[in-house]
């Protein structure tokens, strides 16, 4: 299983199960990540809380790799979050991650508001990630 998988694959049971066991594997005692949304340091922990509280509303959909080697992984992911009962806001989020002896010791998530649904034009559903 490459980086990329591993990763999708331990947050996306993290996410739907609330078990982070294989998230813990995966990142580095000294991980940390600034959040630019709080303006503070995240670690671990913290970036389980953020991201559990976020999925609260949100789908995250496909996540495709751009590059990856043994010390850096850059993904792509869309992500839809539900404003109301009927309107949704969508997301095009670029994840740049870093490792140190194998494991993530930093990420950066760049997210971008998009004004279109991203299924309707790619091959892939939104009921396949709920």
């Amino acid at each position: 299983m490459t980086k990329a998988e591993t990763y999708e694959k331990a947050w996306r049971l993290g996410w739907k199960s609330g078990d982070f066991s294989l998230v813990d594997q995966i990142y580095h005692p000294d991980y940390r990540s600034f959040d630019y949304r709080t303006g503070i340091e995240a670690n671990l922990e913290d970036d389980k809380i953020i991201t559990s509280t976020l999925l609260e509303s949100m789908i995250v959909g496909p996540i495709d790799v751009m590059y990856e080697n043994e010390d850096f992984v850059c993904l792509e992911s869309f992500a839809k979050q539900r404003l109301n009962t009927t309107e949704f806001e969508y997301y095009a989020n670029v994840t740049g991650i870093k490792y140190k002896d194998g494991k993530i010791i930093r990420q950066k998530t760049g997210s971008h508001t998009l004004d279109f649904d991203p299924s309707e034009h790619l091959d892939w559903n939104w009921e396949d990630y709920e």
